[in-house]
């Protein structure tokens, strides 16, 4: 997918798409952290923490695992809305696991800002 940067923000659109989107999640379901993943294709697949007694997934395992279930082959980028400093380590493995270790993880603050952009893969 072709990137653009925007003037006011620095952000390409469509991560700031999936920010929004994560961000949403996160608010619509009160839930502690929200997350949006972008596939090869441009669809975006969206969750939320999942805290049953039974099942406890974090929001970007959840949409990794949705865009699994739905054919994706890729991820172009993955974002998560968190008060968390950092991704996981195991949500950035499971981007890794289906888009690469190249592929950036997007950590937002509740509102919405880029607190940072990193690939899922481990440092090097």
């Amino acid at each position: 997918m072709l990137s653009t940067m925007t003037e006011s923000t620095g952000i390409d659109p469509e991560d700031t798409k999936i920010i929004t989107l994560a961000r949403s999640a996160r608010a619509r379901n009160g839930v502690p952290e929200g997350a949006a993943v972008r596939d090869e294709t441009g669809r975006t697949y969206v969750a939320g923490t999942v805290a049953l007694d039974s099942l406890k997934l974090s929001a970007l395992r959840t949409a990794v695992a949705m865009a699994v279930a739905s054919g994706a082959r890729s991820l172009e980028a993955a974002a998560v809305v968190t008060e968390a400093g950092a991704p996981a380590e195991a949500d950035r493995a499971a981007v890794a696991d289906l888009g690469g270790p190249d592929t950036p993880v997007l950590l937002a603050a509740p509102d919405g800002t880029l607190k940072s952009t990193t690939p899922a893969g481990p440092p090097a």
